[in-house]
């Protein structure tokens, strides 16, 4: 039986960084989406693409890849945001088995109201405190491990 190769110091202290930090700014940004707007973080993400789509809609099964659910939670969560009348399901027009998540108007109003608090605290927790270069190496560094993630099933 092989030894694990255990974190040094150096690696350990990154990724207790990395887990505390995304944890702490988790929990801010939910905290802010609960109290503006009713929403979960998910929830919000799932306005976010939806907003950013063209025609403002997508496949159900393209949304859970984009916001990182599983097909059963994105199901509950559009569910949740089609009874707020903030969502709405439609019958994919090119596949009759396929559904579609379009943004309501009202969906994008209470984007458009809640977007500019997010992005604050996005910027005053983490945009703001990375110089460019280290932007880039976060966005580097996370796309090769999302790569190996989603490639490994």
């Amino acid at each position: 039986m092989t030894q694990p190769r255990w974190l040094d110091q150096t690696e350990m202290a990154a990724w207790r960084a990395f887990l505390t930090t995304s944890h702490l700014l988790e929990r801010r940004i939910e905290e802010h989406l609960k109290a503006a707007a009713g929403l979960t973080h998910p929830q919000y993400e799932i306005l976010v693409r939806l907003a950013e789509a063209p025609g403002r809609r997508l496949r159900m099964t393209e949304l859970a890849r984009d916001v990182v659910v599983s097909k059963s939670a994105l199901t509950y969560q559009v569910g949740g945001l089609e009874k707020a009348g903030l969502v709405e399901r439609l019958t994919c027009p090119s596949d009759d088995r396929g559904v579609l998540a379009r943004l309501t108007s009202a969906g994008a109003d209470l984007l458009e109201r809640v977007a500019p608090a997010h992005l604050e605290i996005v910027r005053d927790y983490l945009v703001d405190r990375l110089s460019r270069a280290e932007l880039l190496a976060m966005t580097t560094a996370m796309r090769r491990t999302e790569e190996a993630l989603r490639a490994s099933g």
